[in-house]
Parts: structure tokens; C-alpha cells; sequence
């Protein structure tokens, strides 16, 4: 071969700085400060002056000015440096698996809704085979198993209501309830008379997400992702469109947002409390919550609330398009 070599770009080699591989990739940044290249950027405005910067460069963007825009997300001063520890905490447990996320919300933002839950969905099962979710496995011990899949179907005239019934599991979004809820949502999809759907829960919460013993249990992860992409029902609330309003209340945990988020009206009681655990386990939401959160209050945000497992209330989930609407 004639000539000289090609020459090695000089950001593939910075990358390696922040290999998940090698350590944490977060980098907390101040405005202006250089975004290094294959870096999870944060961009921490302590001063609250909203500096204009560029969202494209950055995965999260947090100030200290109350009530900011989007895509930035608001921290009172004194709560600032226990989230950042928090996240940081999170980056450096689960490297691998905060990497991905941001990945997987940065290139979802630019697909079809289907696609990026395909994408999604393949991420998670690569995590389900990761050394971060092994070792949360190790750690979580042995939990009971929880029983229940129960969906409740009425109809009144042109309204389905579907109601998650199994409140002694908290309705745990378990193997069964998914298919339970996902054969409900196909009847009303499919119905020709096109009736209006309410999706709501029985007992203390709407519901609080997967069920910790189901967990690891899926021996076959590729067959894992042609269920779960399949059998999707924030596919379906999403292809039911004006149709499809959901009704939250209390905990609304993991998969027990992912799912509704999906649908086109949203209301939840004051009691509202959302939180996505997923990073702490060595996963990302793996319910289509990367597709629906991040279409509801932007992937910023979104991954900010994941990588800290932070609480969102009623208020704040209104204020960031999450709800449409608060109401007893």
C-alpha cells in the first residue's frame, strides 16, 4: 500500500477518557467549559443566569433559577450538591448502563416511536447479560413472588374502562398483568366501533412497576426482545392516540409510567409520585418510558430524573408536560 497512513481522529482517542469501560463517563460541566468528546455532559448552572448554550451538546442541563424552561431542569441551591452526588454515585455504579441510556435517548430522539422502542428494547436485554444488573441480582437476595395480572374491563356506551386490578401487589406491571393489559388494549384497538378508552388502578397506586422477583428470570434474552417489543403496550396506547386517557395516582414506578405516558391525555391525583429506580439496577426503562418520557418532558430531563432516581410529584410533572392535569 502506497502512501502515507491515514491519521487516528484525536476525539477517539479523548473518548477513552470517559469509557464506561474505565470508570464513570459523566462530566459535570460549567457554562462555556469544553464538552469532552464520548462524555456523559451535564451542564450545572449554579449561577441560575441560563447561560445560552447548545441542548444538542449535553444530556442533562440543570440551574439553580427556579421554574427555568425546558429543557433545563431546576435545583434549589441548598439541595444542589446532594444530587450531584447522587448522580454521580449512579455513573460510577452503573457506568455501562448510564452510557447507554444516553445513547439510546439521544439517537431515539431522531426515530419513528416503533423504532426507537426496537431500540430501547434491544439496550435492555444487553443489560439484562451486564456485570451491573449481575450484581444488583446478588444484592437484591431472594424476594417473594407476587401473584396477580388482573385487568378489569367495563364499557359504557362509546367508554371502555380498563383498571389495573390486582391493588394487594400494587399492581406490579408482573408478565401477566403486561398480558392481560396488552389483550385489553388490543380488544379496544381493534374494536370497530373505535370506543374511547380510560386506563386507571385499583387500590393505593396506579402501579409500581415490575415485579422485583421477575427480575433475571428470562433465560433466553433474545427472545426477551421479541416479547417485549411485540407485546408492548405503550406501542399500543400510543397507535390509540385522542382515544386513550389515563387516570394516575400515588406511585408510578418504573414501568408503572413508561406505560402510561404513552397515552395522548394524561391526569393524575395530588398524591402523584413518579420515579424511575432502573440505573440504580444496572438497567434503563426497558417499558418504552426512553420513547414516552422523553416524548412527554424531553430526553434532558427525563435523564436527569433516571440517573438520580429522583421523585417527581404532581406539580412538577404538570409543569413539565408529563400530566395534563391535577385533579382529586
Amino acid at each position: 500500500m502506497n502512501g502515507p497512513m491515514p491519521s487516528v481522529p484525536s476525539d477517539l482517542l479523548a473518548a477513552e477518557a470517559y469509557s464506561p469501560l474505565g470508570g464513570s463517563p459523566l462530566a459535570v460541566l460549567a457554562p462555556g467549559a469544553r464538552v469532552p468528546p464520548g462524555a456523559v455532559a451535564v451542564a450545572l448552572d449554579r449561577a441560575g443566569d441560563l447561560p445560552a448554550l447548545d441542548p444538542a451538546l449535553y444530556d442533562a442541563m440543570v440551574t439553580c433559577r427556579p421554574a427555568a424552561p425546558a429543557p433545563w431542569v431546576s435545583v434549589a441551591p441548598q439541595r444542589i450538591d446532594a444530587q450531584l452526588a447522587a448522580i454521580r454515585a449512579t455513573a460510577a455504579a452503573s457506568p455501562v448502563a448510564t452510557a447507554l441510556l444516553a445513547r439510546v435517548l439521544r439517537h431515539g430522539e431522531e426515530l419513528r416511536f416503533d423504532a426507537a422502542l426496537e431500540l430501547e428494547s434491544l439496550a435492555y436485554s444487553a443489560l439484562l447479560g451486564g456485570a451491573e444488573f449481575a450484581r444488583w441480582l446478588a444484592a437484591r437476595g431472594d424476594p417473594a413472588a407476587v401473584a396477580g395480572g388482573t385487568v378489569r374491563y367495563e364499557r359504557d356506551d362509546d367508554t371502555v374502562t380498563l383498571t389495573l386490578a390486582s391493588p394487594a401487589s400494587r399492581n406490579a406491571m408482573t408478565a401477566a398483568m403486561r398480558d392481560a393489559l396488552y389483550e385489553a388494549l388490543v380488544n379496544v384497538l381493534e374494536d370497530p366501533s373505535l370506543p374511547r378508552l380510560i386506563l386507571k388502578g385499583d387500590g393505593r397506586c396506579f402501579s409500581s412497576g415490575g415485579a422485583l422477583a421477575e427480575f433475571g428470570s428470562t433465560g433466553d434474552l433474545a427472545a426477551a426482545h421479541v416479547i417485549r417489543t411485540q407485546r408492548s403496550c405503550a406501542r399500543l396506547l400510543h397507535l390509540l392516540g385522542p382515544r386513550a386517557e389515563v387516570h394516575l395516582h400515588g406511585a408510578c414506578i418504573g414501568a408503572g409510567i413508561e406505560v402510561p405516558a404513552a397515552a395522548a391525555r394524561r391526569r393524575a391525583a395530588p398524591d402523584l409520585l413518579v420515579q424511575l429506580p432502573e440505573l440504580r439496577m444496572g438497567l434503563i426503562p426497558g417499558a418504552g418510558g426512553t420513547v414516552t418520557l422523553a416524548r412527554t418532558v424531553g430526553r434532558h430531563r427525563l435523564f436527569w430524573l433516571t440517573l438520580g432516581a429522583f421523585r417527581l410529584g404532581a406539580a412538577q410533572a404538570r409543569d413539565w408536560g408529563l400530566i395534563h392535569a391535577v385533579e382529586p
